[in-house]
């Protein structure tokens, strides 16, 4: 099955760059890491979110249909992890959508919000309104970080900042997920279950390996890691690589001593694919240094050093298309090139010199980094499974260019017993034309909910 033209027609309509501020602070990455391993033990993490966590509704708004009422608490992440939200993430920001009348029970489906979702307006419109309409269900619509009146000044629109923006808006959605999850019990509403499209699905379904009771779960045009999104798919192509690549370059941490935190080792793993690919990189070096010995001096060129064996490495304009090729930054590749381990960092393999800045396997080390830093934090391997699988109800589209699903571990490997519903088109067809399927799944996967557990109900 091809991608969808449509995604990568939208794509291109894309003209601001991802990750512009690069990786995020080193520090930042290793408190995230540490704390990583804490979230994704569900019995670690029991008493990180009291039951009784505060949380505020400051104004309610009447409708012909419904209540809306706006609710605010502080990130509990913020506590746990001080200093590492930015201070507009730091008070979460909900809406809770409730029907004036009842059809049965009272249960309450957590929308989280996908790429682009600011504010509410989109959620409501598309999917709590007319789910009211069709089954009498309330929504609770959760603000992500960096979105909304949550987004930081510096942020150019839906454009995170920095890679550990991501995995720091991941944690914590996960803990506020939980005080809202809290917080519903306490007030009565079941059943309760968790929903998203495209990131929305990715985050709703980190949040519900973290709760410690049988949750419906509909993640829509999402899959088991977010390191395809950003490596493979055509998201890629909107991530700033040449950033990337100076800062993994220039600082010698990344690669020292971050790489030596990421546990994640599963049969799509980047550690996995270093130890493959470890005899053919050396071997593709190697032939790229013969090519630099053959290499004619352009008019242009001037040599900035000269190697151990006699070869010259040029720096300059109109250098000869072998130059070119090895020096530049080949923005259009992606990881279904050989992926390279971060063992071969600084080496240029005839010499002993260090030439960071100049390392033709540069882009593809970065991606594998970025692989590597994804799987990490998103990858459903690295978390608990969910109590019940079997209430889990996953929507992918066939035809997705911006959630590969080649070369990664499928959810129903992870998660023995989930259903898996695909549909005909891509990521941006599906979002356009499907919603009426996603809340047909919803309501599938509550009235499973309601057979298999009635005392809970």
């Amino acid at each position: 099955m091809g991608v969808s033209r449509l995604d990568v027609f939208y794509r291109r309509l894309l003209l601001t760059k991802l990750f512009i501020g690069g990786w995020g602070k080193p520090e930042d990455l290793k408190r995230i890491f540490e704390f990583r391993k804490v979230i994704a033990d569900r019995e670690r993490c029991k008493s990180l979110v009291p039951k009784d966590y505060p949380v505020y509704i400051n104004k309610t708004e009447e409708h012909t249909d419904c209540y809306i009422h706006d609710g605010v608490f502080i990130s509990p992440l913020d506590h746990l992890v001080p200093g590492i939200l930015p201070p507009e993430a730091v008070k979460a920001r909900f809406q809770f959508i409730v029907p004036k009348r009842w059809q049965c029970n009272r249960p309450v489906c957590i929308h989280l919000a996908g790429t682009g979702d600011h504010f509410f307006w989109r959620r409501r419109t598309l999917m709590a309104r007319p789910m009211i309409k069709e089954a009498g269900m309330a929504s609770l619509l959760l603000e992500n970080p960096y979105y909304g009146y949550r987004k930081p000044k510096d942020q150019r629109r839906s454009c995170l900042k920095n890679v550990s923006d991501l995995f720091v808006m991941g944690g914590a959605l996960m803990l506020e997920s939980s005080v809202l999850l809290h917080w519903l019990e306490s007030e009565g509403y079941s059943p309760v279950g968790m929903t998203g499209i495209s990131m929305g699905g990715y985050m709703s379904s980190l949040a519900v390996t973290n709760w410690p009771k049988p949750i419906p779960l509909i993640p829509c045009l999402s899959w088991s890691t977010a390191s395809s999104v950003f490596t493979t798919g055509v998201l890629s192509k909107a991530v700033k690589w040449t950033e990337l690549e100076k800062q993994y370059a220039i600082n010698s941490v990344y690669e020292e001593e971050i790489i030596n935190l990421l546990e994640y080792c599963g049969a799509d793993s980047f550690k996995m694919t270093e130890r493959n690919v470890k005899d053919s990189l050396m071997g593709s070096l190697e032939h790229e240094l013969k090519l630099q010995k053959e290499v004619r001096v352009g008019p242009y060129c001037r040599p900035e050093r000269k190697m151990e064996t006699g070869a010259s490495l040029w720096i300059g304009e109109r250098c000869g298309d072998n130059v070119e090729r090895l020096l530049s930054v080949d923005n259009t590749r992606t990881t279904s090139d050989i992926l390279p381990s971060a063992f071969e960092a600084n080496k240029v393999i005839s010499g002993t010199h260090l030439v960071k800045n100049s390392r033709p396997s540069l882009h593809r080390e970065s991606i594998s980094f970025m692989k590597g830093v994804m799987d990490e934090c998103t990858h459903m391997a690295n978390f608990s499974v969910p109590v019940d699988t079997s209430l889990i109800i996953v929507l992918q589209a066939r035809e997705d260019a911006y959630v590969p699903r080649t070369g990664v571990l499928s959810l129903q490997e992870i998660w023995p017993g989930c259903e898996v519903r695909f549909l005909n088109g891509g990521h941006i067809s599906a979002y356009l034309f499907k919603q009426s399927i996603f809340r047909q799944a919803i309501y599938d996967a509550f009235n499973r909910f309601c057979q298999k557990y009635p005392n809970m109900v």
